[in-house]
């Protein structure tokens, strides 16, 4: 994926901490302090909201710092706290709304080189924090296993990006979010102080790290789930009216007895922006994306009935050259239309699963042509329901905070996209008492991504 061009790069600017003190602390670790490779490797995909293209595109950090080991991460933590430096924590950086982005400088610690699988079993895995998510699958598919889920970006993102930034994705239909118990089983954690302690959380204290955007220490190795890894079947149903599409899908989610890993309705104009995959997209026709288990094809057919066409139907591809389907949801269907077209943008809901057909139907009566409806079927506290990232055409920041309210006031929860804090993403105006408390046993300075847990006070000192 490629992020829009930088704008004019700005002038480098003498950094307030002491780097040169901490390149000697940190001896042979590799670094780079190249300004224009740290800048570019200080962004992520922010640009997709143009809040925050305006608040983030000069931020960067002074110098980024790729530990080979555990070892190296607690050297840098050391030294990070000793001279009160800043310190985010980076992988592939494929977050959309600046987890990753240092606001006030700083170290860039890249944990990609700490991606060593350290063991398989049925059904588990512990993989170092930067192990890419596709790597994982492929070496736990020959024992017949694979993970509960992933985001849209898959290919490219980590284990430990997912866990400190991430939510849920595909499989999550299945298997809910990563915040359901037994989705994360355990994580070790490097702590931020002036002699680092190395901790170890499993069950539910795991869930400390989970999108705390990197505030609560620094993930070194995670424990997660397996589950079987299906011959998946890639389909798309072709609809004339979007909320068929919709009820389709929720009949599917329903369910229980056939096998899916997604299930993601898409209304027009939408796949009309999907490239190569527009041959199986008819003009003015929503769609339905699913993947479904080989065996469970024929139940899943039988579901769909005469209500809409399948328009494609092949084995689930991730190989080189292929783009697997599952990258024109969850927000993959986001960039598909941002690739051609700038002026739009997205929000992130979760629609009540008490009222669920009728709460979609009222959004999409009330924002016809503003606010375009693409749902992504989940399990959410026991119960189906579904998230949306729809598409909106922007036009101000006013109207798009007006649209918030709106959803929010019909029972619709946002987790608000356009924001950097984890308090501003929420309509709960704190963040999670657990984390806020381990946050301060962790980061007692306040190093750790700083501005993005807004109601963290750092202690003196």
């Amino acid at each position: 994926m490629n992020a829009v061009p930088d704008r004019k790069p700005r002038a480098v600017q003498p950094s307030r901490y002491d780097i040169a003190g901490f390149k000697t602390d940190i001896a042979d670790i590799p670094l780079i302090d190249e300004p224009q490779v740290v800048r570019k490797r200080s962004r992520d995909f922010f640009w997709y909201s143009p809040i925050l293209n305006a608040e983030l595109a000069n931020k960067s950090a002074d110098i980024i710092v790729c530990p080979r080991d555990e070892a190296d991460v607690v050297r840098v933590a050391a030294a990070c706290a000793r001279r009160r430096i800043p310190l985010t924590v980076r992988a592939a950086g494929t977050g959309n709304y600046g987890q990753a982005v240092p606001l006030e400088g700083g170290v860039l610690l890249d944990i990609t080189a700490l991606s060593a699988i350290e063991w398989q079993k049925p059904g588990a895995i512990r993989v170092q924090a930067g192990a890419r998510l596709l790597d994982i699958d492929m070496a736990t598919r020959p024992s017949g296993y694979e993970l509960r889920m992933h985001p849209s970006t898959k290919r490219s993102a980590t284990i430990g990006g997912f866990v400190a930034g991430g939510s849920g994705g595909v499989g999550s239909v299945t298997y809910g979010g990563l915040r359901e118990p037994g989705n994360i089983l355990a994580a070790r954690v490097v702590t931020v102080e002036e002699e680092p302690r190395i901790l170890e959380l499993r069950d539910d204290a795991a869930q400390k790290v989970n999108r705390a955007y990197g505030t609560t220490g620094i993930i070194t190795a995670l424990e997660m789930p397996l589950a079987p890894a299906w011959p998946w079947i890639d389909v798309i149903v072709a609809f004339d009216d979007y909320m068929d599409a919709f009820q389709a899908g929720y009949d599917v989610a329903l369910a229980d007895g056939v096998v899916k890993k997604l299930v993601t309705p898409i209304s027009s104009p939408i796949p009309s922006y999907f490239g190569a995959l527009k041959q199986h997209c008819p003009a003015g026709k929503s769609i339905l994306i699913c993947m479904i288990a080989e065996a469970s094809l024929g139940p899943f057919k039988a579901i769909i009935g005469a209500r809409g066409t399948v328009t494609y139907e092949a084995p689930s591809e991730e190989g080189p050259g292929t783009v697997p389907l599952y990258e024109y949801t969850w927000n993959h269907t986001t960039l598909q239309w941002l690739k051609s077209d700038r002026s739009i943008t997205y929000l992130q809901c979760l629609f009540p699963h008490d009222r669920l057909v009728a709460s979609a139907r009222e959004m999409i009566a009330r924002f016809p042509d503003e606010v375009l409806p693409h749902h992504e079927f989940i399990r959410f506290g026991g119960r189906v329901t579904a998230s949306a990232l729809p598409i909106l055409r922007y036009t101000t920041p006013e109207r798009l905070n007006e649209i918030i309210a709106l959803h929010e006031e019909a029972g619709v929860m946002i987790a608000n996209p356009h924001v950097v804090s984890l308090e501003g993403g929420s309509r709960h105006k704190r963040a999670d008492a657990d984390q806020l408390g381990f946050k301060h046993e962790v980061d007692p300075y306040g190093l750790l991504n700083p501005g993005k847990m807004d109601s963290f006070v750092a202690k003196a000192g």
